[in-house]
């Protein structure tokens, strides 16, 4: 099935959660995440500040920080569409941005490097078990992604599972997928798929 359709297939489907289930599935998920090692153990955290109908992360942030973790959030240059990660510690921190995405305000945040972040959560629409993904349609986490040399999550509704993602060269996959249901080991799937 082409990207596009598929995209626009399960953004749909998102968009069919009520808002009670949307904050059901979403806590189940960051407590998978809270259990795991790799957020117990990471310092430097690198993710989005979700908007419907995406996993709300506002929740994992606000414990993050609680944990004493620095949190570090993107500010996309759209050209050459790469992603700038900043520290904040406050949603004050944040302004609206092209497509209503927040994003840090670059006077009162800090540049953090690819290798300064010790777990990256990766947004996207559409995963495979394998771990490859559709984005939003950006390309801004492939190329991102080609370098970063740590751990990948990403938060997903089991609606967003696929099995039939067509990979293409310039993708990076992640390494697990936290759902509502599962936790997906992505590495132990294309370790099966070869």
């Amino acid at each position: 099935m082409e990207k596009q359709h598929l995209r626009k297939q399960v953004i749909q489907q998102l968009h069919q959660l009520t808002p009670s289930d949307h904050e059901q599935k979403s806590a189940s998920i960051v407590e998978k995440v809270l259990a795991s090692d790799e957020f117990k153990y990471a310092e430097t955290i690198g993710i989005t500040l979700s908007r419907f109908p995406e996993v709300d992360t506002r929740r994992l942030i606000e414990i993050a920080w609680q944990a004493g973790k620095r949190v570090a959030i993107p500010r996309c240059i759209s050209s050459p569409r790469e992603m700038d990660f900043r520290l904040i510690d406050s949603f004050d921190q944040t302004e609206v941005v092209y497509m209503d995405l927040r994003e840090p305000k670059i006077d009162i945040t800090e540049s953090v490097k690819p290798e300064e972040i010790d777990l990256q959560i990766v947004p996207g629409v559409v995963y495979s078990e394998t771990g490859y993904r559709i984005g939003f349609g950006g390309g801004y986490y492939d190329r991102y992604l080609i370098n970063f040399p740590f751990e990948t999550i990403s938060l997903a509704f089991d609606c967003q599972i696929r099995h039939n993602i067509v990979k293409e060269p310039h993708d990076v996959p992640v390494s697990y997928i936290y759902t509502d249901k599962h936790i997906i080991d992505c590495q132990k799937a294309r370790d099966a798929n070869e």
